[in-house]
């Protein structure tokens, strides 16, 4: 946990850095590629719709004890009649109603094949045939929530867009933000047209709801961006638009992944028990939903958003001025001497310092003029100066030093010094 702690604050100041703006067309192309594979899929395979949205028909079994309606029984009907091979109830809903009920729809049913289901319910709850009664759904109220989804999510997306606009007084962060959102909800969709999960208002539910996580985790993402490129700032740190965009990503990934743990935690434990302990179509096409669309959300508020938001705004003049700075910084890093200007005979020539021979130092005999007189170099040449710097003289005694090979200034301990 240190070592994480650790990481995230390397992350924020900087110390380590991923590249999450860079190689715009191979990322590209992956989220592309994403995005048309679940296109196709949704195209190929469609949608498995439950009877809320088909129709179908509704068994109401009345008239149950206690010891009847119960859970056990409930899993156990499911089982049976999924397991029965009758065709439309290859995956039914099955529901306790009240303390004496139980619910079961079904698709639309032949007379035969609805013989079979009564013949199955009665093997596993012992019951009359006037304790059944069976009822047609309509298809219409599944139409209507549809209808009334596509308009939620229509005004949802229009709303959340004037938000980000009017918040971040930019336009294309709110574009940014858009492409992301779609992004999540085709990637959610075409996992769950290739699940083959039925389309049942709890899948219609979970939709909507990573609609406002997937948002929320890009406007925080955006927020740290705003703070690390106000012109100020920019100016300051001598980063371009896209390294203060990506510091902004790395600043807020250790929080992206801890909220995405959080809350896929405890929707991967629902859509385990219900797909896989319970069966339950009511609580997995619930659990699915969410569990793709806050992954994908995640996922999409670090790669998608802020890349998309660097390249729209790469053409804006701050932006380009950012940049131009940024490039000449990594030339000066680059090669720190490039700056220093060479010698020309135009240039113009200091006094030495007091006491300096520059002839000697130009035989190669002596160095610099130290406390206690001229150091002698035994056996130089003018060519080993190097740069041909004339070192300052000695601010205390000069003797010899076994560490560097040579005699330079010596630096005693305060309680000695002036004796």
């Amino acid at each position: 946990m240190g070592k994480f702690s650790r990481l995230g604050h390397e992350l924020y100041t900087g110390g380590k850095s991923y590249d999450f703006i860079g190689r715009r067309p191979l990322w590209y192309v992956i989220s592309g590629g994403i995005v048309l594979a679940a296109l196709l899929i949704v195209i190929l395979r469609g949608f498995n719709f439950g009877v809320e949205f088909t129709g179908g028909t509704q068994y109401q079994l009345s008239g149950l004890t206690s010891s009847q309606a119960t859970q056990g029984t409930v899993d156990e009907l499911r089982q049976a009649i999924a397991d029965s091979g009758v065709p439309g109830a290859e995956e039914p809903t099955v529901a306790t109603s009240g303390d004496a009920g139980i619910l079961i729809e079904v698709e639309e049913l032949s007379q035969a094949n609805a013989d079979k289901l009564i013949d199955v319910i009665k093997g596993v709850v012992s019951v009359d045939d006037d304790q059944i009664s069976p009822s047609e759904i309509g298809a219409s109220w599944g139409k209507t929530v549809a209808k009334r989804a596509i308009i939620g999510v229509t005004v949802f997306i229009l709303i959340a867009m004037f938000f980000i606009a009017v918040y971040f007084r930019e336009w294309k962060m709110s574009v940014a933000a858009f492409v992301a959102l779609f992004h999540d909800v085709i990637i959610t969709m075409g996992v769950y047209s290739l699940s083959g999960f039925s389309v049942t208002p709890s899948a219609v539910t979970g939709l909507l709801a990573i609609l406002g996580f997937s948002l929320y985790d890009t406007v925080v993402v955006f927020d740290k961006i705003r703070e690390n490129t106000q012109a100020g700032t920019l100016r300051k740190s001598k980063l371009s638009y896209a390294e203060a965009a990506n510091l902004a990503v790395n600043q807020t990934l250790v929080r992206s992944i801890n909220t995405s743990i959080v809350a896929l935690i405890p929707i991967g434990a629902i859509l385990w028990v219900s797909a896989v302990q319970l069966g339950s179509s009511s609580l997995k096409d619930l659990a699915l939903a969410q569990f793709v669309g806050m992954a994908a959300g995640v996922f999409s508020s670090v790669w998608v958003a802020p890349r998309i938001l660097v390249h729209l705004k790469a053409n804006e003049d701050e932006v380009k001025l950012a940049e131009r700075r940024a490039r000449a910084r990594q030339r000066r890093e680059a090669d720190r001497y490039a700056a220093v200007p060479t010698y020309t005979e135009t240039m113009p020539i200091h006094d030495a310092p007091e006491g300096i021979d520059l002839d000697a130092i130009e035989e190669g005999e002596i160095d610099f003029e130290g406390d206690d007189g001229p150091v002698v170099r035994r056996n130089t040449t003018a060519s080993s100066f190097g740069s041909g710097r004339i070192a300052p003289p000695a601010r205390g005694p000069v003797e010899e030093s076994g560490a560097s090979g040579r005699r330079q200034p010596t630096r005693k301990p305060r309680s000695q010094r002036g004796k």
